[in-house]
């Protein structure tokens, strides 16, 4: 009998736990961002190499202090793809990361698949928002939008343990 209360013990503890991590992993850690009107989408422009701001409606997006690459967010654009290719820096592609369920308006798969298509276009939005992290924004033709972080090449060196070179910036200290 005390073998039975000790192993519906254990799993009660697992059940717990199990649905903790979840739920700090799907909820816990993110939280809605506060819209910055006409500030919240920009594109690094070829000219300048400064992030601009370019017009857009319908955002929302998602954040989390847990990690630099949990930003995500949605919105739509009047501009085309041509258009923004002109004036700002266009990139090879991207890799959008998942979103948490609840955040339904970034599909990670469809956009990375729209990416490979060559029918979403992808654009560097702000280089190094923390260090080795750019965030990127993609822009399919009906106009719609997504952005988020994904690692730079200083941040896939200095993740993996690769020693960085000169051409990256110094990696910022602990708490500074």
């Amino acid at each position: 009998m005390n073998g039975k209360i000790i192993a519906s013990l254990i799993v009660l503890c697992a059940l717990i736990a199990g649905g903790a991590i979840y739920y700090l992993q799907v909820y816990g850690y993110y939280y809605r961002v506060t819209p910055t009107p006409g500030q919240d989408v920009q594109l690094v422009a070829t000219a300048t190499g400064a992030s601009e701001p370019i017009a857009y409606a319908d955002f929302q997006a998602i954040d989390a202090d847990s990690s630099p690459i949990r930003y995500r967010s949605c919105f739509t654009t009047g501009l085309s793809a041509d258009d923004l290719a002109a004036t700002y820096i266009e990139l090879d592609g991207g890799e959008p990361r998942v979103a948490p369920g609840w955040f339904d308006c970034f599909d990670a798969e469809a956009i990375g698949k729209g990416i490979e298509a060559g029918e979403i276009r992808v654009f560097l939005a702000r280089k190094n928002i923390a260090y080795g992290v750019d965030r990127v924004t993609a822009i399919a033709p009906d106009g719609h939008g997504w952005a988020w972080e994904e690692l730079n090449d200083c941040g896939h060196k200095a993740y993996d343990g690769t020693p960085v070179g000169e051409e990256c910036p110094p990696r910022p200290e602990p708490g500074g």
